[in-house]
């Protein structure tokens, strides 16, 4: 349904040219498609990343006057000046990028206004761009020696590049690296945990997004034959992401039906509003705040999801059905040590979370870590994960140093874990969710995503991901979205997406909390089942009766210290176990 929609779409932009339609209404068809192809990037910065960006308009303004200026004064191919054009804007957009999104809160947004105003500043201020009046006499765009002109014949090619736009950026959401690219809004320890660079991605949809608004300028020149800094300027980067938002910021089509709404209401509020008040001005400023305002208390995800109402729920095709298994890595040798925890510590200041624990995990164990709350359980979990950085003391994984590592380069060494507090991507179906788990076990990269040359290996990771679901009995719920879920099938999700990864080493965060009975069961005798393989586990649980009856050896901390390690009989027949949890009998 929704193909035929795209194409029925894309039919009548293509024509619309060809129909017995006043010329102005192709004007601000063309005009909303430039606006559309610079708000994709900001659903893809904003929307999708959680990425805000005041300055896309900066980056409009370097494919405008490349373009200008190439054909004004160096008489330069406009198809040379838009590859140029591009690359500036690509070389400006990592070099903004690696200074400013290692930024979080709002530190983000004002460098992105600073960046904004520096460069609208710039071009306002250079007398080889004409400073503020700008370069005149931008020659029209030809194709094969066919004038396209600034009208009917331009709307083609401005809608061509605004669909294929669109086109490009579904097909990238829906791969690989969109997936990596949709856990950057839910934070970056989930997503480094499972091997995914978030700072490469931040970049990488930066530089996208930048690369697109580029395009839009580049035929913005063309289309106004004249440029200057003030389409530019910090309120138009604003412009920008009020279209994006209003119509959608999460969704791709919501960048169309955003920036048509705003170039056609703010059209008609310039004529009506100095008639309403008598007086001119720019008071449609004034309309599209209030309307802001109301559509994020209303309908903070846009006027899209009005349109979705009226549009079936999109479901995934399983065309995954005997797909090749994905690459597995080496199982361990029977009793090979996996984890050495050497005296670790962790300071916060003046408190010691952990307190020079140590402890070992071979082959095949299954480790229970246990003890009363706040006794520094999931801190040791965080320090052995590369979470948090040690203060003192040793982790080896397999014979190799791994404190100090990163996250994502231990995860690629053979260790997934799941977290005490259920870390997922609620807009994301299950199945996609346990998908994003096997990152590392398949390399396609944005340009196969965009051209959709990677469904071969997407169909061989979604068989997997339905098979690690199918074991853990939640292939039935592969595709509701994560957010639906209960808290005990989420966890379950989790240790799904853990196994995906195909690990060496599981770490499980409190695994049963949430579960009933038999599931609880069931997770058991899926650990057991992991456990035969050679798998080896580390489990943080507070329900006893589950850590006693599946573990080979139990490590009980108190107060961030070690306080016994044995078998579960040993640990159950200990005093010193009962009095922490229970308190010194007197």
């Amino acid at each position: 349904m929704q193909r035929y929609s795209f194409i029925a779409f894309a039919g009548l932009m293509l024509v619309l040219p060809l129909l017995p339609v006043p010329d102005f209404w192709i004007t601000q068809s063309n005009y909303i498609g430039l606006y559309a192809i610079v708000a994709l990037g900001l659903v893809l910065l904003t929307g999708v990343s959680g990425l805000t960006s005041f300055g896309q308009a900066a980056f409009v303004g370097i494919g405008a006057y490349a373009a200008a200026y190439m054909a004004t004064k160096m008489d330069v191919s406009p198809w040379i000046a838009l590859f140029v054009g591009l690359a500036l804007a690509v070389v400006a957009a990592l070099i903004v990028g690696a200074v400013t999104l290692r930024m979080s809160g709002h530190y983000l947004p004002l460098a992105t206004i600073a960046w904004g105003l520096a460069l609208y500043y710039t071009m306002g201020n250079m007398e080889w761009l004409g400073k503020y009046d700008g370069l005149l006499g931008v020659p029209t765009l030809k194709l094969f020696g066919w004038d396209l002109g600034s009208g009917r014949r331009l709307h083609g090619l401005i809608w061509i590049i605004a669909l294929l736009a669109a086109l490009a950026t579904t097909n990238l959401l829906d791969s690989r690296t969109g997936r990596a690219i949709r856990s950057l809004k839910s934070g970056s320890t989930m997503a480094e945990a499972m091997g995914i660079s978030t700072f490469r991605y931040k970049l990488t949809v930066f530089v996208i997004a930048a690369a697109l608004a580029a395009v839009s300028g580049w035929l913005f020149a063309h289309f106004q034959r004249t440029v200057n800094p003030t389409p530019f300027s910090l309120a138009k980067g604003i412009e920008y992401l009020f279209m994006a938002v209003l119509g959608g910021v999460g969704h791709v089509w919501g960048a169309f039906l955003g920036s048509a709404v705003v170039r056609i209401v703010e059209d008609q509020l310039q004529v009506l509003l100095p008639k309403l008040i008598g007086t001119s001005g720019n008071f449609e400023v004034i309309v599209f705040g209030i309307v802001l305002v109301v559509v994020l208390k209303y309908a903070p995800d846009g006027l899209w999801t009005f349109v979705t109402r009226w549009l079936p729920a999109p479901r995934r095709v399983r065309d995954w059905a005997g797909a090749e298994r994905l690459p597995r890595r080496d199982k361990p040798a029977a009793g090979e040590l996996m984890l050495e925890v050497d005296a670790v510590r962790k300071e916060f200041g003046g408190l010691v979370a952990v307190n020079d624990v140590s402890f070992r995990i071979s082959s095949g164990d299954i480790v229970g870590l246990i003890g009363p709350n706040g006794a520094g359980k999931s801190t040791t979990f965080n320090l052995i994960t590369g979470v948090l950085g040690l203060t003192r003391g040793q982790v080896r994984f397999r014979g190799q140093r791994i404190d100090g590592m990163a996250s994502r380069h231990i995860a690629r060494l053979g260790m997934s874990r799941t977290f005490q507090h259920v870390k997922m991507i609620p807009e994301m179906t299950v199945l996609e969710n346990v998908a994003l788990g096997g990152y590392l076990r398949t390399g396609s990269g944005v340009a196969r995503a965009m051209l959709r040359l990677d469904r071969a290996e997407e169909r061989r990771l979604f068989a997997e991901a339905e098979a690690q679901l199918a074991r853990i009995g939640m292939a039935d719920k592969m595709h509701e979205l994560a957010g639906n879920l209960a808290l005990g099938p989420q966890r379950l999700m989790e240790i799904a997406r853990a196994l995906c990864t195909d690990p060496a080493l599981l770490l499980l965060d409190e695994p049963a909390a949430g579960l009933r009975h038999k599931e609880k069961q069931a997770l058991a005798a899926v650990l057991r089942q992991l456990k035969g393989e050679g798998m080896s586990i580390l489990l943080v649980e507070h329900d006893m009766d589950f850590v006693m009856g599946l573990t080979d050896r139990i490590v009980v901390m108190e107060f961030g210290t070690r306080l016994i390690e044995g078998t579960p009989a040993e640990v159950q027949a200990s005093p010193v176990v009962r009095a922490a949890y229970l308190g010194t009998e007197h």
